[in-house]
């Protein structure tokens, strides 16, 4: 029997498409070679375009947790005020590099998990207070949650126009609705999320008043993630400052081309669409999702299992695992209660079919009593209405 491998279904690193993966297999070649630098050059221009930015973006080697402090450090003096919004454990995180950075860092957390912060609080926050910078996770992946974002920024240029916004786009650039105009100053995102590549590159836009306000700080402590060192490289890619990925930037470049090809609006309606159908079949099998209808993020999904089912997490997770799917545990206060799945970049009608059939084979197989095929019909229902 052939042995396959099991789709990756959580929430990052996301399927890879075989085109990116022979993009990334290419000979490699050096950074300084003209031809490459032509490729880099595309990609900027490619990523500064379609986000509608007016400053630069940035793509360099390194982990979606270091584009978030090459976010923050660029924007934010020590001593300087900072505002967390947290609906979960990467909320947290972007909190506590925050406050390693000595800014006076306060941790707006007023959600339960798989609850919001909602815009009313963050404007009650900033009022009371002078902060200079703002920090928001778009999509919350330990808890499934989409801030609305949208409303965030229609509240900040109308009532706090002054304070920088800094947004943690790991699990929703390139999935879910965002440009740049809007009024962020500063966007990150990393390779295996929404973009489909594997791991390896952060990337991260800088509005013009992001690049401003970086020009008058001091020297920073950090050298790899100063803006003053990669914007010449950015600006001119045939400048070198670290050496780029080379290979992990071809992967890139044809991430890009697919969502060119597909087009943004409609790579935004596919992922919710993908993401109703999902949790209709999971709702049609027994689960209950962790965050409500009205904030469940397009690109993540909490499913929680249902009260006194007898489900050992980790027991099921692996039986979902040797029947074909990896899902994901869930984090901090949600461990053990239920799992996670990823549904963003380049998935398509096969892979949700075959997710869904993994978790009724694993429901089965754990004794839980489930009609076969209850969340299949749902899902095949769903695509066929798409």
């Amino acid at each position: 029997m052939i042995k396959r491998n099991p789709l990756v279904m959580v929430p990052g690193p996301t399927p890879v498409a075989r085109s990116i993966q022979d993009a990334m297999g290419r000979e490699t070649i050096s950074y300084n070679d003209p031809r490459m630098a032509a490729d880099f050059k595309s990609l900027i221009e490619d990523l500064t375009s379609l986000w509608r930015c007016d400053g630069i973006a940035f793509v360099v080697a390194g982990s979606g947790t270091m584009a978030m402090e090459m976010g923050i450090v660029n924007v934010a003096d020590e001593g300087e005020r900072v505002l967390v919004c947290s609906n979960g454990f990467f909320g947290d995180r972007y909190a506590d590099i925050c406050a390693r950075k000595h800014f006076e860092t306060e941790n707006l957390k007023s959600a339960k998990w798989g609850k919001s912060v909602t815009v009313d609080e963050v404007d009650a926050k900033l009022s009371e207070k002078k902060f200079d910078v703002l920090v928001v996770t778009h999509v919350e992946t330990s808890t499934g949650v989409e801030f609305p974002l949208r409303e965030l920024m229609s509240m900040m240029r109308s009532e706090h126009p002054d304070v920088l916004v800094v947004v943690d786009g790991v699990a929703s650039m390139g999935g879910v609705e965002f440009y740049m105009d809007w009024g962020v100053d500063v966007m990150l995102t990393c390779s295996q999320k929404c973009f489909g590549a594997a791991p390896g590159l952060g990337v991260l836009w800088a509005s013009r008043r992001a690049l401003e306000k970086r020009e008058s700080m001091p020297l920073l402590t950090e050298a790899y993630i100063d803006f003053e060192r990669w914007a010449p490289v950015m600006r001119d890619t045939n400048r070198y400052w670290g050496t780029p990925a080379v290979n992990m930037i071809w992967a890139f470049c044809e991430a890009v081309r697919i969502i060119k090809e597909e087009g943004l609006e409609n790579r935004f309606k596919r992922h919710r669409a993908y993401a109703d159908a999902i949790r209709e079949s999971l709702r049609a099998i027994g689960f209950v999702m962790g965050a409500d209808e009205d904030i469940a993020a397009p690109t993540v999904t909490v499913a929680l299992y249902p009260e006194n089912s007898g489900f050992d997490d980790v027991s099921f997770r692996g039986a979902v695992y040797d029947e074909g799917a990896h899902i994901a545990a869930c984090p901090g206060n949600l461990s053990g209660a239920g799992f996670r799945i990823g549904h963003m970049g380049n998935i398509d009608a096969h892979i949700l079919i075959s997710l869904v059939a993994s978790i009724e084979r694993a429901c089965l197989k754990s004794g839980y009593k489930i009609e076969p095929g209850a969340g299949l019909s749902v899902m095949q229902r769903k695509l066929m209405d798409m």
